[in-house]
């Protein structure tokens, strides 16, 4: 049952990612293009990434799938499992990143995942998990709203508690602890999805998946040709280092990828091309950027507030 579960869910994995990167492709607009690259890992499984760099809109992007295997899950997934420690493991999902030039076009991440962790004798046990979140440099308040309606609309059949539910824990999780400050203005994030079954757990992470592009692509075409600065740019690579910091400090996907011996470039294709750092820079008063600190990098209703 478990593997024939497995094959359902790497088959839509699979056509996710190619519907992710047709429609990134078109919104480009570019001639890049998204490069692909197969790639084995020793231990047991392998993958199939691909990335954008130097695109009209993206400057780095990428949309990567893996089905990886091995005899023991690594410490980073048993951490808060620890009932599962030594039992053999398959984990496959999808996960993309993008990275606009244009500092009025936001960064997005997102991915959805599915574990199983099994033992001769024994039930296997799984679970799903996944979301996506939204990190603006330059935020347009109708974008967020829009971005926030999506992902509620996506979580509406599934009972009236889990937009809440997810939202929240997004929040919770994207908060840069040592800065006090959320990475972007969120969305969804779940993970040990189990208890609604797997029919119900697997609808329930198809919906977050097919939504994205709903989600993001508005966005992108109302902000692309926006003009933008030198200052601006300056900014959005200094808010890429809020990024960067996230990704290696505090993110599990991250460093689960790297405890189980998968594949280094593609588990770091979420790097920004170029970020950087400044000590002790603050916003100026009242301008654009004080009003991202003030205003959005902070848990909020977007969608009780309208």
């Amino acid at each position: 049952m478990a593997q024939a579960d497995l094959d359902t869910v790497k088959r839509y994995l699979l056509d996710l990612q190619d519907r992710l990167c047709e429609g990134l492709a078109v919104v480009d607009g570019g001639t890049a293009g998204f490069r692909e690259e197969s790639w084995e890992r020793e231990e047991g499984g392998g993958g199939r990434s691909r990335v954008v760099e130097n695109g009209a809109v993206f400057e780095k992007g990428g949309v990567n799938f893996s089905h990886v295997f091995g005899a023991q899950l690594p410490v980073s997934a048993t951490a808060a499992r620890p009932q599962l420690a030594g039992r053999s493991f398959h984990a496959t999902g999808v996960s993309w990143v993008l990275h606009p030039k244009n500092p009025h076009v936001p960064t997005s991440h997102g991915n959805v995942r599915f574990f199983i962790a099994e033992k001769p004798g024994e039930a296997p046990v799984w679970w799903f998990g996944g979301g996506f979140d939204l990190t603006p440099y330059y935020p347009v308040h109708e974008d967020v709203v829009h971005w926030h309606r999506v992902a509620r609309d996506a979580c509406a059949p599934f009972g009236a508690e889990v937009y809440p539910r997810y939202k929240a824990w997004c929040d919770d999780y994207f908060m840069l602890k040592h800065r006090d400050e959320t990475r972007g203005v969120g969305g969804l994030f779940f993970d040990d999805l189990n208890e609604w079954g797997f029919e119900r757990s697997f609808a329930f992470t198809r919906a977050v998946g097919d939504v994205f592009l709903d989600a993001y692509l508005p966005i992108v075409r109302r902000r692309r040709d926006m003009p933008w600065s030198e200052r601006e740019r300056s900014f959005q690579l200094y808010r890429r280092g809020r990024y960067v910091e996230f990704n290696l400090v505090w993110d599990r996907g991250t460093l689960f990828g790297l405890q189980s011996g998968g594949r280094t470039e593609s588990i770091l294709m979420s790097m920004p091309p170029l970020a950087r750092w400044e000590y002790g820079w603050e916003p100026e008063p009242g301008s654009a950027e004080e009003a991202l600190y003030r205003d959005y990098l902070r848990p909020r209703d977007w969608l009780g507030e309208n």
